[in-house]
């Protein structure tokens, strides 16, 4: 761990990562909720040197519109529970998509066919190795 300075001027911990602990512990309440409610296909993509919005994006799918919701609905129950103030949430009542913002860590939720459509994942994450793309891959 060690210490650096936030927007404020305030002295925050960060971890070796370099990352805000609140920021990690942010991420553990959010895979442990994803991982409680089934959702598939998790990704944690680290934004570092990406943008400055958030410090993680998390992708998962649900199977249908109703778990996208009810993953949404407990996700944001956990996270006021953690005590997270200000969650901001878009994309229901249609649970197509779910975002929602918890500040630090922004969590998209997608039925599968709508995640292949937008392809975050691919657009945020790592750059695909030399190659690959060429490959189809």
């Amino acid at each position: 761990m060690s210490l650096g300075n936030n927007k404020q001027g305030n002295t925050a911990i960060t971890s070796k990562s370099g990352k805000p602990k609140s920021s990690q512990r942010l991420l553990t309440v959010i895979m442990a909720s994803l991982e409680d409610d089934k959702a598939v296909d998790e990704t944690i993509i680290d934004l570092s040197g990406k943008s400055t919005l958030a410090d993680y994006m998390v992708i998962a799918s649900g199977r249908s519109q109703r778990q996208v919701g009810a993953i949404a609905d407990h996700l944001l129950e956990k996270l006021k529970a953690s005590g997270v103030k200000s969650v901001a949430i878009e994309g229901q009542p249609q649970c197509d998509w779910v975002l929602v913002d918890a500040g630090d860590v922004v969590v998209h939720i997608f039925r599968p066919e709508v995640r292949e459509f937008y392809k975050l994942d691919k657009l945020w994450g790592p750059a695909a190795a030399p190659g690959q793309a060429a490959a189809g891959g």
